[in-house]
């Protein structure tokens, strides 16, 4: 099988599509390797619903993203491309292209964030300097990146997300409305921070979430519902230990949409449909489809029903689910996700599998209308057997895995990679990663084995919440073990030369078993946790880890299933990876595993990149990842890959 790190990298990335106002075309954005063969930039393309060839309609070295239609049929769309000749620092802005040059829309003095258009009107977010005038914001910023000070003052938790300190900037929704500039939240401070919004039809109102701090020291969050005719502002959803995401304003203007997740003290908590009617404030709103047991995704509406996505076993379907709880699944195989309204009816998104990246597709009225639109990386890249392991865990609770192998006779029973996903409320699924791409490890002789042990989604609720309460290591560390049992048992693997490896929760996955086992001839602990009482405090996010674990590091049984307090068990050689800028998993968990193996003469290795984050994410840094990692299993499997 041919495919590597190299062709891996080198593909272009489909991302977000726009259905044109005539439904003929679709406006796509691809990324591409840029001229230094040091990151991705996107371009804009037409791809016809009709037949034709796709067309590309932006060019260069920028970064053209997130296309949108206006009204009169012009295209709207990120981009860091300058403004003029001068412009020698140049902010992403909204650009506008209807058949010549782009050209700007918007030049808000820090740059914008996401838009959203419709009906003539344009609403960006962008983040402003409290208490300064705009037309000083660009001054003001430019001094304090060239001049500082660079001090960041805080009086409380959360300080740091992913890869940065949060900034003293906040974001702000402005409109834009022919040569009018009215900021729609003039007093706003951290409740908008990277905040999910939408735009009626109309473009009369414009929904966003919204963050205040709960008593558990958790961001709570309602959806704030701009008039953006009156200036008026009303508030749903209001509610303790309640936040709301994705949401979707019908195309009545009236209803909304969203996801909701309210937190629990002893497990995750449900997410649900949640209904709200914007001219009924004072009505609490009410759930959809209540006796769904999945966590849903509103992605858009079609007429009067609501279209979303969600985990169920392995794959992410589309679902048609009406208002009154009628749920209708539409498509089968594969993973589905930024879906839009097509004009007419139906919807236009993307598609991908383990098989295929991701191309652009359409859905109309039912299943046997879902087409894919190829053109850009064709209908696959390599075959494969792709299979599903059944195994039962020690409780009787089924644990679906896909199992992936090489189409090539093997001359000897495969080494099998047990690829462990992260999260842990997530799931391995029939769907492309573009980081984490079994593929390049088939494509080396592995059979690859992705689980979804308990934690995962796509079961059912208590299955999550199997890894809540402080029992990261109880339950899904045994359903683990039951697909090694079962992958042991395949007269094609060979049990000799089982590897297991895992990213952030899987990382921590890995480092567990390395306590617990030598029956793997290596791992792989890409971010992973080691030290739980120490990333409790040090993560991002530490009110969130301790109402994960139901308890805090006072607690003395708080470590019980840390994997520093077992450390004299491990006897595994392992690949510890991690990135410096990693402010979800800090680096001090890498270092503190590092020394803890090698000061006991434990075969153990680091790699660090000091530019990258919880992700490795640049090309070239990218392809060392790859390599890396299969370079260090061949060597500590007996007879490598072969």
């Amino acid at each position: 099988m041919s495919f590597d790190v190299d062709d891996l990298t080198r593909l272009r990335r489909v991302g977000r599509v726009a259905p044109s106002p005539c439904g003929r075309w679709l406006a796509v954005e691809v990324a591409r390797l840029d001229a230094d063969d040091s990151k991705y930039v996107g371009d804009l393309w037409r791809v016809s619903l009709e037949g034709d060839a796709p067309l590309q309609l932006t060019r260069g070295e920028h970064n053209d993203r997130a296309p949108q239609f206006r009204g009169d049929g012009s295209l709207l769309f990120l981009s860091d491309r300058p403004r003029d000749a001068k412009d020698d620092e140049p902010r992403t802005q909204v650009w506008a292209i209807d058949g010549g040059e782009p050209a700007p829309v918007s030049d808000e003095p820090l740059g914008v964030e996401a838009f959203r258009c419709a009906a003539g009107r344009l609403v960006v977010a962008t983040r402003v300097w409290p208490g300064v005038a705009h037309e000083r914001q660009r001054a003001r910023d430019d001094e304090r990146r060239k001049h500082g000070p660079s001090a960041r003052h805080y009086d409380e938790m959360p300080v740091r997300e992913w890869d940065a300190w949060l900034p003293e900037t906040v974001r702000h929704y402005v409109l834009l409305e022919g040569e009018t500039r009215r900021s729609i939240t003039p007093e706003a401070g951290r409740e908008y921070h990277d905040a999910d919004f939408d735009l009626a039809r109309d473009g009369r109102r414009l929904v966003s979430c919204r963050r205040d701090r709960g008593v558990d020291r958790i961001d709570d969050g309602a959806l704030d519902v701009f008039d953006l005719d009156t200036g008026g502002i009303v508030r749903l959803g209001v509610a303790s230990r309640t936040t709301f995401y994705a949401p979707r304003i019908a195309p009545d203007g009236h209803r909304i949409v969203s996801a909701r997740h309210v937190r629990q003290d002893r497990d995750h908590g449900p997410v649900n449909l949640w209904l709200h009617d914007a001219d009924r404030p004072d009505d609490p709103g009410r759930m959809v489809a209540p006796q769904w047991d999945v966590h849903p995704q509103p992605e858009a509406w079609d007429g009067g029903d609501i279209v979303c996505t969600a985990d169920v076993a392995g794959r992410v379907p589309v679902f048609r689910v009406t208002i009154e709880g009628a749920v209708v699944r539409l498509t089968e195989g594969g993973s589905h996700r930024d879906l839009r309204g097509l004009p007419g009816g139906g919807v236009a998104g993307t598609h991908h599998s383990l098989l295929r990246p991701p191309e652009p597709f359409v859905l109309r009225e039912s299943p046997e209308q879902v087409a894919t639109l190829s053109g850009f990386e064709g209908t696959g890249l390599a075959e494969w057997t792709e299979l599903e392991v059944v195994s039962n865990a020690p409780d009787g609770r089924r644990v679906r895995s896909f199992l992936m192998t090489p189409t090539d006779p093997p001359q000897a029973p495969r080494p099998c990679l047990l690829w462990i996903h992260g999260g842990p409320v997530g799931q391995s699924s029939d769907g492309w990663h573009w980081r984490w791409n079994p593929l390049v490890a088939a494509a080396a002789g592995y059979a690859v084995a992705l689980p979804n042990p308990r934690g995962s989604t796509g079961v059912d609720q208590a299955f999550v919440d199997g890894v809540w309460n402080n029992r990261w290591g109880a339950e899904c560390y045994e359903d683990l073990m039951a697909v090694t049992d079962a992958l042991a048992d395949r007269a094609d693997l060979d049990e000799t030369r089982l590897v297991a490896m895992g990213g952030s929760f899987g990382g921590y996955m890995a480092n567990w078993i390395g306590t617990r086992t030598d029956r793997f001839a290596a791992l792989v602990s890409h971010a992973g946790i080691f030290h739980l009482p120490a990333f409790a405090d040090t993560t991002d996010l530490p009110a969130w880890f301790h109402l994960e674990q139901t308890c805090t590091p006072d607690d003395p049984d708080f470590a019980r299933y840390s994997p520093h307090a077992f450390i004299d068990g491990w006897r595994t050689p392992v690949l510890i990876i991690h990135g410096e800028k990693d402010y979800r998993v800090p680096i001090s968990e890498a270092l503190l595993l590092f020394e803890a193996l090698r000061r006991r003469g434990v075969p153990a290795e680091l790699l660090v990149f000091p530019d990258e984050n919880h992700w490795i994410r640049k090309p070239r840094n990218a392809r060392a990842w790859y390599r890396c990692w299969l370079e260090f299993l061949d060597r500590h499997l007996e007879g490598g890959t072969s």
